[in-house]
Formats: C-alpha cells, sequence, structure tokens
C-alpha cells in the first residue's frame, strides 16, 4: 500500500490536478498514501518536487484544486489541506543527494524568498556549492515580512529553511545588493554563477489630490510594521483599503486585528471581477470588512490636514475588450465615503535601484532578460520569480525559481538551455457528464476555523490542520484518476462482462465491435477487474497487485508464530478506519492483516490462495457506511459477499467446509476495539478443524 504512481501516464497525459500545479506535484500519489494511512509516504512524495511543504500547506493558492476533476462531480479535494496535513503528522526529512557539494562550482542567490529558496534547494543537490544572500535578518522574503502570522507562523517558514539548510545551502543575512554586496565582489569570491531573485518590493501609490500627508500607507510596508513591529492604531480609525486583490484582503483583514474602528475596501472591480481569491474575500467579510465594489479613488479629502474620507468615482468597466487594464469611469456619478486612514493596495513593483549600473535595464528601469535563457545582459548572471514573471502565486515563483536552477545547472555543464523547449505534459480531459452523474457524491470535509469573532482579536493562526479520520476521509474522495482499469488486448474475448458490471458504463463496444476501456474515465473502484473471466482488465497502477502480493508472506509468517489455535488472515479495505495507525500496525499472533485499497478488488484467485498457504480462516473486513466515512465505489459490500459466498462453496466441494471465509464491516468508532472484534470474529473458526493445507 505504499506503492508511488510513476508519473504522467501513456502520452506523457497527467491527472488535470498534478498539471495544474506549477511544480507539478504528484497530488494522486500522495492523496492516495494519506488516504490509505501512510503518512510517510504522503510526505516523501511531496518533497520529491516541493522544497517549501510547510509553506506550501499553509497558503498555497492551490491552482490544483481548481482542475480537480472532483469538480465535475461536486466539490474538489482540499489538496492544501491534506498537504498541511502530511506535514504535520510526518517528519520524514529529504535525504541527501549525494552529490559532492561544490562539485558543479560555486553559486550566490540573492533574494531569500520562494523563488530565491526553490533555486538554492534544486541547485544545492545537483552539487552546486549555493550561498542565499538577503537584506533582511531571516529567509523567506514576501512570505515571510508580507503574509500575516494569522494566516502563515513564522514558525511554518522556518521549518523548510531549516531542512534546505540541510540539504547544504548557507544563507547570509544583512547582505543587501547595490549597498553592502555587489556582482563584481560576488565574482571575485569565487561564483560561477549568480541568481538575482529580488521580488516585488515597492507597493504602488496613486497620484490623486490629497494624497501628500500623514494618514497614508502603502500595503507592503503596512504588513511588514504590522508583522515584524507589532504595529497597532490608536484610536480605534475607520481604515479605507484601496484595491482588490489578495494583498488588499490581508491589509484589510490585519487593519481589523489592529484597532480599527471599522475597515471599508474600495476597488474598480465588481463582486465577481475581484481579483482576490474568493475564500479570502468572504473570510474578510465575516470579519465585518465593508466592500465598495466598481468605484476609483479621485481624491483624498482632509480638514486641517486630517484625512476625512475618499472621494470616489463609479467605475463602469476594468478591462477593454482585449482584457488589458484600461478603467472607464462615469464622471457625472462620485461617492463619497469616510475614513481616517487610506491604505494602497493596488499592486507591487521591482525596486531598480540595486540594480543600476550593474546590469542593463531599459527605459522603465526593468531588468532586460532573456525568457529562454532565464539570462541577464551580464553573462552567468540569471534572474527568477516575480521580479522577472510579475505578481503571482508563491508556487509560481518557485516554479519560476526550478526553471532558473535548470538554466544555471546548464550554464555550469557548458550545455544550452531554452525553457520554451521544454516539454510540458498534457492534462487529461474533462470527465465526461454521463459518468460524472454516477459518481457517488461525497461532501467536501472543511478545515476547521476560529469563529470570526474570536480570531479578529488576535493574529493567532485562524485556520487548523485536519485530524487523521478527517484528513483520511477527505483524501479518500479523490478520483484517482488515470489509476483505474485498461485492456488487455491480447487476452480480451469481447466477451462484454465488463460492460454489464461496470457502474459508470466506462467500458464501451466501439465501432469495430470490439471492447474499449475509457480509461480516462475509470473511477478504479476495480469491479471489472475482479470479475473478467479472461484476466484481460488490469490496473494501470501497482496497487491492487502489490496487496495481491502481500497474502502469501503474511500468510507464512502467521503459520509460523501461530498456536495452537486457528491462524486467521485479515483482509480489510486499506481506506477508513483502517488507514488509521493504530489498525494499519496491528499484530497478533494467531491473526496477520493485508489491506486492500478497497475490499471489491479482492478477487476469487487471492482468496484461495490465502486458503492455500494454509490459514484456518480468513476474515475480510469493509467499511461500515457512516459519516465521516463514505465509500465511493459502488455496492462494494454487496460484490465481495457474493465472492466469498462463492469461494465457501468451492471449499465445501473440496471438503475443506464452507465457512472458511467470513464477511464483517467496521465503523470509525469501533476502530479503537478492532483487536477486540477481530479475535471475538476469529471464534468461529475454533469449530472448524485445521486446515489440511498448514
Amino acid at each position: 500500500m505504499t506503492h508511488h504512481y510513476t508519473q504522467g501516464s501513456k502520452n506523457n497525459v497527467i491527472p488535470p490536478c498534478q498539471a495544474a500545479c506549477p511544480l507539478h506535484q504528484d497530488v494522486r500519489d500522495y492523496l492516495f498514501a494519506i488516504a490509505t494511512g501512510d503518512f510517510d509516504r504522503a510526505l516523501e512524495i511531496i518533497k520529491e518536487t516541493n522544497p517549501l511543504p510547510s509553506i506550501c500547506g499553509t497558503i498555497c493558492a492551490h491552482h490544483c484544486e481548481d482542475e480537480c476533476r472532483r469538480n465535475d462531480v461536486d466539490r474538489p479535494l482540499s489538496i492544501r489541506g491534506l498537504k498541511r496535513f502530511a506535514v504535520e503528522n510526518s517528519s520524514v526529512k529529504v535525504p541527501p543527494s549525494g552529490i559532492e557539494r561544490g562539485s558543479k562550482g560555486k553559486v550566490a542567490v540573492i533574494g531569500g524568498g520562494p523563488s530565491g529558496l526553490t533555486a538554492a534547494y534544486d541547485l544545492a543537490r545537483q552539487g552546486c556549492a549555493v550561498t542565499v544572500y538577503d537584506r533582511e535578518p531571516a529567509m523567506g522574503g514576501a512570505v515571510r515580512h508580507y503574509i500575516p502570522l494569522y494566516r502563515l507562523p513564522d514558525e511554518v517558514i522556518d521549518r523548510d529553511v531549516a531542512e534546505i539548510a540541510e540539504q547544504g545551502v548557507e544563507f547570509k543575512t544583512g547582505y543587501e545588493l547595490g549597498r553592502n554586496l555587489s556582482l563584481d565582489d560576488l565574482e571575485k569570491e569565487g561564483y560561477k554563477a549568480i541568481l538575482i531573485a529580488l521580488g516585488l518590493p515597492v507597493s504602488r501609490g496613486l497620484d490623486i489630490p490629497g494624497v501628500e500627508g500623514e494618514g497614508i500607507y502603502y500595503a507592503l510596508d503596512f504588513l511588514k510594521r504590522v508583522k515584524r513591529d507589532a504595529f497597532r492604531f490608536e484610536g480605534n480609525p475607520t481604515v479605507i483599503v484601496v484595491g482588490g486583490g489578495n494583498v488588499a484582503m490581508d491589509v484589510a483583514r490585519s487593519a481589523v486585528r489592529c484597532g480599527a474602528g471599522s475597515v471599508k475596501v474600495v476597488c474598480l472591480e465588481s463582486s465577481e471581477e475581484m481579483p482576490a481569491f474568493p475564500w479570502e474575500i468572504e473570510e474578510a467579510k465575516e470579519e465585518k470588512v465593508e466592500f465598495y465594489n466598481c468605484w476609483g479613488p479621485r481624491a483624498v479629502i482632509r480638514e486641517n490636514g486630517k484625512i476625512t474620507g475618499l472621494e470616489l468615482i463609479e467605475c463602469c468597466s476594468v478591462f477593454d475588450e482585449a482584457g488589458r487594464f484600461c478603467p472607464v469611469y462615469n464622471e457625472e456619478c462620485k461617492n463619497f465615503i469616510t475614513g481616517d486612514v487610506i491604505i494602497f493596495a493596488i499592486g507591487q513593483a521591482g525596486d531598480p535601484k540595486p540594480l543600476q549600473g550593474q546590469l542593463e535595464l531599459d527605459e522603465r528601469g526593468r531588468l532586460v532578460f532573456d525568457r529562454k535563457t532565464m539570462s541577464t545582459s551580464r553573462p552567468g548572471v540569471f534572474a527568477c520569480g516575480e521580479m522577472i514573471t510579475g505578481p503571482g502565486t508563491a508556487v509560481q515563483a518557485m516554479r519560476s525559481g526550478r526553471l532558473a536552477a535548470q538554466a544555471i545547472l546548464a550554464y555550469l555543464e557548458g550545455r544550452e538551455f531554452n525553457s520554451e523547449a521544454l516539454e510540458e505534459p498534457a492534462a487529461l480531459e474533462k470527465l465526461d457528464a454521463a459518468v460524472a452523474e454516477k459518481i457517488t457524491r461525497v461532501g467536501r470535509h472543511p478545515l476547521p476555523m476560529v469563529p470570526p469573532a474570536e480570531r479578529v482579536k488576535h493574529f493567532q493562526q485562524v485556520e487548523h490542520g485536519y485530524d487523521a479520520a478527517t484528513a483520511i476521509c477527505e483524501a479518500r474522495r479523490c478520483l484517482t484518476c488515470i489509476a483505474g482499469a485498461e485492456r488487455i488486448d491480447e487476452l480480451c474475448a469481447n466477451c462484454l462482462t465488463c460492460v454489464r458490471v461496470c457502474p459508470y458504463d466506462v467500458p464501451v463496444i466501439n465501432e469495430e465491435g470490439t471492447v474499449s476501456i475509457r480509461s480516462e474515465q475509470c473511477q478504479a473502484c476495480g469491479l471489472c477487474l475482479s470479475i473478467c473471466p479472461a484476466y484481460a482488465i488490469k490496473f494501470r497502477t501497482p496497487m491492487v497487485e502489490e496487496a495481491a502480493a502481500a497474502i502469501e508472506p503474511a500468510a507464512k509468517g502467521l503459520l509460523e508464530r501461530a498456536g495452537s489455535g486457528p491462524a486467521v488472515l485479515l483482509i480489510t479495505c486499506g481506506y477508513g478506519p483502517f488507514a488509521l495507525p493504530g489498525i494499519k500496525g496491528f499484530k497478533a499472533d494467531s491473526m496477520a492483516l493485508v489491506r486492500y485499497p478497497c475490499v471489491a478488488k479482492i478477487d476469487t484467485v487471492h482468496l484461495l490462495k490465502a486458503v492455500e498457504a494454509g490459514v484456518d480462516g480468513i476474515i475480510v473486513v469493509g467499511c461500515k457506511e457512516e459519516e465521516p466515512s463514505t465509500c465511493p465505489h459502488k455496492d462494494a459490500a454487496g460484490w465481495i459477499r457474493k465472492r466469498i459466498a462463492h469461494v465457501n462453496a468451492l471449499l465445501e466441494e473440496m471438503g475443506l467446509g464452507d465457512n472458511r471465509i467470513a464477511y464483517l464491516e467496521l465503523s470509525f468508532a469501533e476502530a479503537g476495539d478492532f483487536g477486540r472484534i477481530m479475535a471475538e470474529a476469529a471464534e468461529q473458526f475454533k469449530e472448524l478443524s485445521p486446515s489440511p493445507l498448514r
């Protein structure tokens, strides 16, 4: 049950969640590991492609969820929440790469944000001696200094930074390019390549009347003062936040916690057009933030130098027909809102000063940059992150850092590099509507949150993580895309058994009159796999093969230690309560346990194999249908009951007795009594004579 699915599949098609992730994380793989209780394996898979799992598990924009095929059924998996669960419930470390540090040369990274840290990690694991320079006293960049503590505590960042350091990356703080650090100095120190990852540290403002003077703040400076200097307002002012993006939501929600009497958000966009993530807007509304949509600032109004409010003008549209930012205003429609403080959160920009005189800049002060090679005008100097991609999410910045690391490695090895020539995997097509209609609806398990009335009082983290039972049930909602059935052409007799059995109508009769199994639509329930008379169907992943292969070793070990009582093999589901640590690690002298990815996948041959091994009895244990555990597969219990009855009949004909195999179901509530329940169930086998095959 610990298999790591191979990336992709035929024609380099991968699940859409994986394709949507800028890092192409193997989402399906680690969700399967969580769903079956292998939390260590889940974190191993995550860390194979993500050097900042703690940060991503806490604040990632989860592009993967946007493309999750569960969207076609009910609601997407809580993928970010499950990543956080894996991080918080495993201590697995990334082993050293085994490549000698410095064997590829020295590399300097300027900027310790997500893009710079990702590049440093990748380069270090490829044998580069990497040093990261940052002007701040701690690594993390924008996520460290601008994302509020109620969303991202410092200790979360510290965990990821510490593990990057364990890969041999050196960190030097208090170094600022253009002040006490120069490219010339770094080259003299023997660095063979330099990566600029400075981000966008400057908040934009508006040149409108009244903007000069006290009471005006800018987003990034405000967020940093709140987070690092414990800034608080005096006198419970009314705060007006200008902007409709995620940073504006952070500013507004921080202002609530900083002693604002009330907070008002003004933005050009309608509520449907706002660039902020929907959940950020909803949580801000829960915290009593007011929204003024479709209005633009016209003038800051003051009396005796103090702000009294903001004059607004109606915004009729924000973008032109080509999708470019081109707001149109209605000069005849104005408004006024009262306020004492105004905070601009309308975007970020790069700071050209550190680069002046060291690298070529264009007429607007932007870095001259070749996107294909990730290089600047100076040989051996590369760039990455938001300073060259523009504003985005942390995981998108990480993707840029990874590309830069590949470019630098190619440069050090004398190879050509072209980012545009890299092959991107294709995403699996959407679910067929008819198939989606037949899939069992299972409600998404929301992450628990601190109630709004309580969370506005402090900067403690407002979102809690899953407990084990909830995480297992949420991960089980995964449709395991491209993991299920495919036809073995040379064995298939076109008997149509799979067509009749499949509850999702995945096998179809094609134009040639033969059976086609639409693997891209398969829900991996396994019913066709175990009922095909020609064994002409296999799973694209070895989950069932691995479970079946565990039967003989488990039976052999059981018979070696079993005493005079019956030797009983337990074959359980691998999901639900059976994924909890107490059952997963179950041990007993007279019993052995093998877990399956759903008991519906147990074949008649698998049961006979256990009997042949010499066990006295077999108990097949399935999931009891209840909350929070809902089996996504159709009539799994019904099919395994039929199969057990068939095998028991065969055993009776062979003179081995007609009740050596039993079936029962277990709930989450009964998981703590698993050993006692199994021992009681095994009593029935005492009435049988020992297996003559033992």
